[in-house]
């Protein structure tokens, strides 16, 4: 069992809050593509481990379970996300700067949008945040055979894509 560096009174949970707040908003940016997306995600995530303060101090790994639920987060807005008509545009957030420099086309962020999320998720972590296929696996909650599987699939759909589109 982990002992935790976060003291048991409930303090710590503002102490993980600085510690892991930007890590977590990088995650989101690699999962979204897009800042004000990743903000929300990350502040939906600290509200989420906030409110599972108490069980994760024992725990001893809430980094652990602030990436999983993040994940988790993502994916089931991917899931239930369905286009809603509407009279006006709506406006869209600014990008954020770092992720822009490594793609800023609008035309390979709607293409990474338009995969399946687990596939979409795989590909992030693993090509963006340079995470090993054991982590993925960790953190979309499947085997690392599963990740091979989704980030096979993932790059033949972007190749099919991207060769209709080219």
């Amino acid at each position: 069992m982990k002992v935790s560096p976060f003291p048991p009174d409930g303090s710590g949970f503002e102490a993980f809050v600085q510690q892991s707040a930007a890590g977590l908003l990088r995650l989101g940016n690699v999962l979204t593509l897009n800042r004000a997306a990743a903000e929300d995600l990350a502040q939906e995530t600290l509200i989420r481990v906030g409110l599972a303060w108490s069980r994760l101090r024992s725990d001893g790994n809430p980094a652990g379970y602030a990436q999983r639920t993040m994940v988790n987060l993502f994916l089931n807005e991917r899931r239930r996300r369905r286009p809603m008509p509407t009279d006006r545009i709506p406006e869209t957030g600014c990008d954020d700067p770092a992720l822009a420099a490594v793609d800023s086309t609008a035309a390979v962020r709607q293409i990474l949008a338009s995969l399946p999320p687990k596939q979409q998720a795989a590909i992030a972590l693993r090509y963006l945040a340079d995470l090993p296929n054991d982590e993925i696996a960790r953190l979309l909650g499947c085997t690392p055979a599963t990740v091979r599987s989704q980030l096979s699939r993932g790059l033949s759909n972007l190749r099919a894509t991207m060769t209709v589109e080219g």
